[in-house]
């Protein structure tokens, strides 16, 4: 998969003010739009442009992606990094139910996580439920073990007194339950947007994702451990300490064991 440069497809620069980016986006918009344009490749090039501004013309999406573009170059060969958008916080639904027929691998590596189970803004005409956010957390695998309370900090794109948008940081106390799995999510009532003419905040979603962890291997709900032992005691038999995150235990390891046995 290689990267893309978002800023090339549209022609500006990292610079370039969010209304500026919108007047880039439809010069071209107009050029390749399937009604209108002549040019073999419009379909190509719309989708391009597209997916270029769904990122660019989305402050948060913006604000998340354009670190990677300070460390690849469009068209290098390109794996998201680990962890790489952890503790940004994104309003709105994700696009977990968009056509992904309309978006490149690239982009669906970046914004296409799974969708948490939670609710847009909805309510009468006088009140609206605000929308729920979703962010990544990485947690410790000991906290997932056995249950643990820590604060987070999340980042999000937010207007300034002045209309123009900043990162600012929030400080979250966020229960961490035993026994969560990655992938799944921790829900925090009322800490998503804010509500409309009295309606209710929406809620924040955090998607659980494990630090790696020097000695365990999770798969699913089950836990790894390479042990090593002296041969002897694999060809003759023995009972070892074995560290777990929440203490160790005794293992018996049965005569003439193998190298890799389970």
């Amino acid at each position: 998969m290689e990267f893309k440069d978002y800023y090339q497809v549209l022609g500006v620069d990292k610079v370039t003010s969010a209304d500026q980016i919108k007047k880039s986006y439809r010069k071209p918009a107009r050029k390749y739009h399937l009604d209108v344009s002549q040019e073999a490749d419009a379909n190509v090039r719309m989708k391009a442009v597209n997916e270029a501004y769904a990122v660019l013309g989305d402050p948060e999406k913006r604000q998340a992606y354009d670190p990677l573009g300070q460390r690849y170059r469009d068209g290098q060969e390109f794996q998201p990094p680990p962890d790489w958008d952890a503790g940004f916080e994104y309003s709105g639904a994700p696009f977990a139910d968009a056509d992904w027929g309309e978006y490149s691998d690239f982009f669906a590596s970046l914004f296409g996580r799974a969708a948490p189970p939670g609710r847009g803004g909805r309510g009468s005409a006088r009140s609206m439920r605000g929308e729920d956010h979703h962010a990544k957390i990485v947690i410790d695998l000991s906290d997932a073990y056995q249950s643990a309370t820590r604060t987070t900090t999340l980042r999000a794109a937010r207007p300034d007194a002045q209309g123009r948008m900043d990162l600012q940081e929030r400080h979250l106390s966020v229960e961490i339950p035993g026994g969560v799995r990655e992938g799944q999510h921790i829900r925090l009532v009322g800490q998503g947007g804010p509500g409309q003419g009295g309606g209710a905040a929406g809620d924040l979603f955090l998607e659980v994702q494990f630090k790696q962890d020097p000695h365990y291997r999770v798969e699913d709900r089950d836990l790894y451990l390479t042990l090593p032992i002296p041969p002897w005691e694999a060809a003759l038999g023995a009972s070892l300490e074995a560290p777990t995150p929440s203490g160790k235990v005794q293992v018996k390891i049965p005569a003439h064991r193998k190298t890799g046995a389970s």
